[in-house]
């Protein structure tokens, strides 16, 4: 089952992200800090949102998304991240689908996401990719020596404007796609 995470998530939040092996001791303690911003200031007023899935108790993995300072209705998804036990099951495609509807249902229109270009995340940017995300841009040794940024985003359409084309299409409008 997927929710909006609590505070009883945390301390497995912070499990996962540690043992994932994906992350260095500073980025689990971003995840750490921005957990707890959500829980002490809440959702509007941090401006994280963090989903989980859980089975009975356990988390089996998280996300966390955001606006984008400075732009109009963009999105950041910040972390996301699945317990290793818990991995090749779907349960990040299924976080990741919870983040894009969470974001759309905030207004959003374009999700964003960053991450490393280090060969260890080599599955992580297939995945995306997999995922409908395009690959935007690579910023080279931004992390560090040999660690590139890649950029990737998604736009996201609001279901009012699916129903539109759909309706338009059954009126006898074309499409481009149609010519």
């Amino acid at each position: 089952m997927i929710c909006i995470a609590a505070e009883q998530d945390g301390e497995q939040i912070c499990a996962i992200t540690a043992c994932t092996g994906m992350f260095n001791a500073e980025e689990v303690q971003c995840v750490a800090d921005i957990w707890q911003e959500y829980l002490g200031l809440g959702i509007e007023t941090s401006g994280y949102t963090f989903h989980v899935e859980k089975d009975g108790g356990r988390v089996l993995g998280y996300v966390c998304v955001g606006p984008r300072s400075l732009t109009d209705r963009v999105y950041d998804l910040y972390w996301i991240a699945v317990d290793p036990w818990a991995q090749r099951l779907g349960v990040g495609r299924r976080l990741l689908e919870t983040a894009e509807k969470s974001v759309r249902e905030m207004g959003g229109r374009i999700l964003v996401i960053e991450t490393s270009g280090t060969e260890k995340y080599a599955g992580t940017r297939a995945f995306y990719l997999s995922s409908g995300y395009l690959h935007e841009a690579t910023l080279r040794d931004l992390y560090a020596d040999g660690d590139d940024l890649h950029i990737f985003t998604k736009r996201l359409h609001n279901a009012g404007a699916i129903a539109f084309f759909e309706n338009e299409n059954s009126l006898g409008f074309t499409s481009n796609n149609d010519r």
